[in-house]
């Protein structure tokens, strides 16, 4: 039987080179671009052998999906992190969406070939569904307090912020990111 450590040590072993895997071929694809990016390339930089890189991944690409979900699900906890955080209705929903608006500021700096391929695929679909209903409950629970408009379904009001949001990504500075949030949340107010 095997100590529980000694599995411990192996699954942190194992979790270590995941990671080092991600952020290896995360940083040759943004520096090179996706297509010059090589399984040997990865596999040196990382200071790992071939065979052992091909036990965790098949190809360049599932690599880099691997990547962006672990970047999802990191962005999606933080939003979670600012809500909890917050101390009202109308901070958390400001907070919030002032995070998600920077979170698509940053994404600017992806290549076309690498947004196509980190964007276009279906593992995306479960994440946006599931920020559009934590950024619908949002909305849900201002509206309550009449710090949010009521005229229109939270659910419209979320998807307009998220798509809103999702231009700051064309911005050139933090300074028009935060103006993108001042009018999104002008949009919010209630009528009159």
């Amino acid at each position: 039987m095997v100590p529980k450590l000694w599995n411990e040590t192996i699954d942190a072993h194992r979790h270590a080179v995941r990671e080092a895997i991600l952020d290896t071929t995360w940083a040759l694809a943004t520096e090179h671009g996706l297509t010059s990016v090589t399984m040997s390339q990865i596999a040196e930089k990382t200071g790992i052998g071939r065979a052992t890189l091909y036990k965790y991944f098949p190809d360049v690409e599932a690599i880099l999906l691997a990547w962006h979900e672990r970047q999802i699900a990191a962005h999606l906890q933080q939003l979670v992190d600012i809500r909890d955080d917050a101390s009202d209705a109308g901070q958390r929903l400001e907070e919030v969406l002032e995070a998600y608006a920077f979170i698509a500021h940053e994404r600017r700096h992806h290549s076309a070939d690498l947004g196509a391929l980190l964007h276009g695929g279906g593992h995306t679909a479960h994440a946006q569904q599931h920020l559009q209903g934590f950024v619908r409950d949002l909305l849900a629970e201002g509206a309550k307090t009449g710090g949010i408009r009521n005229d229109v379904a939270p659910d419209e009001l979320a998807g307009y912020c998220l798509y809103a949001l999702t231009a700051a990504g064309s911005l050139p500075s933090k300074a028009a990111v935060r103006r993108l949030v001042t009018v999104t949340l002008a949009g919010l107010r209630p009528p009159g």
